[in-house]
């Protein structure tokens, strides 16, 4: 990447997203000299964030508030806030399917809430906010974030083949699927598919589609498309269901998505995740 391609605008210089170096792993970066206040809602991906600007990050999630240096979060089901008077940030996304390997534990040892940094790879995370404090650019750390996790990628037991396969059929129906029919096309039972689902990957496969789901129809809400037509093509029983699903994890109406103003700051994340890191449905006639 080029110095020309950062993107600068009242105090926010973004750059990214560039591939992490791992499978199903992305990076961004990005600094708001002008702060940040970031209402965050549920995503089928596992986030990790650091703050290498020496200044920390206030979160407030389902454990309450607190101010971190740098998090992981795993599956969450309710939306979380990230604010920071100024922020200098490496943020990475990798699916579910890479935690054994790059974070060295497992989604469900996450949970639903967002986890110190320090207590996922102890001092190594302090060494690590250290290096790309001092890089000169965004350039370089990229590659020091790529150079930790080639050295953090192991080769820890990951998924079962059928629990990839299960979640690999969830986001490419875009949580259009029936689990029953899933677990049989699997050769497992349902309580079998359930139990390894939830203790690999975080949650159980109905919850899984759920979110997937949900992500799915924020994405045509934010394209400007009605609420009824979106819990029509997302596969939800009414438009009342698609309300309480955005509401569980956006803590908002679909209205709201659609109407409340985001910051330059959460623009560019969306936009940059969704041009390299999304998961998208199975495309869908218009």
């Amino acid at each position: 990447m080029d110095s020309e391609d950062l993107e600068s605008g009242r105090g926010l210089d973004f750059t990214g997203p560039v591939a992490g170096g791992a499978a199903g792993a992305a990076i961004i970066g990005y600094r708001a000299a002008g702060g940040m206040d970031l209402r965050v809602a549920g995503a089928a991906v596992i986030t990790v964030v650091i703050e290498f600007g020496g200044r920390g990050l206030v979160v407030e999630d389902a454990a309450g508030r607190r101010v971190l240096g740098g998090f992981v979060a795993g599956l969450p089901l309710e939306a979380m806030r990230v604010r920071a008077d100024r922020a200098s940030c490496i943020e990475m996304r990798l699916s579910p399917l890479q935690a054994y390997s790059l974070l060295g534990v497992a989604p469900t040892d996450l949970g639903s809430r967002v986890v110190a940094l320090e207590d996922v790879w102890g001092w190594r995370a302090r060494v690590l906010r250290e290096e790309l404090a001092a890089a000169a650019d965004w350039n370089e750390r990229f590659a020091v974030t790529k150079s930790f996790l080639a050295q953090r990628d192991s080769a820890m037991r990951g998924p079962d083949p059928e629990v990839r396969a299960g979640w690999d059929r969830i986001v490419g129906s875009g949580g259009q699927v029936r689990i029953g029919e899933l677990a049989e096309s699997l050769g497992w039972s349902y309580k079998r598919l359930g139990a390894r689902f939830e203790a690999q990957i975080g949650l159980t496969p109905k919850r899984a589609a759920m979110l997937v789901r949900f992500r799915s129809a924020v994405d045509e809400l934010l394209a400007g498309r009605p609420a009824a037509v979106v819990a029509a093509e997302c596969g939800y029983t009414d438009q009342a269901h698609l309300c309480r699903d955005v509401s569980l994890f956006a803590d908002r109406t679909p209205r709201a998505v659609t109407t409340h103003y985001l910051p330059e700051i959460a623009q560019r994340r969306y936009r940059a995740w969704g041009e390299f890191f999304q998961y998208r449905a199975v495309p869908r006639g218009r």
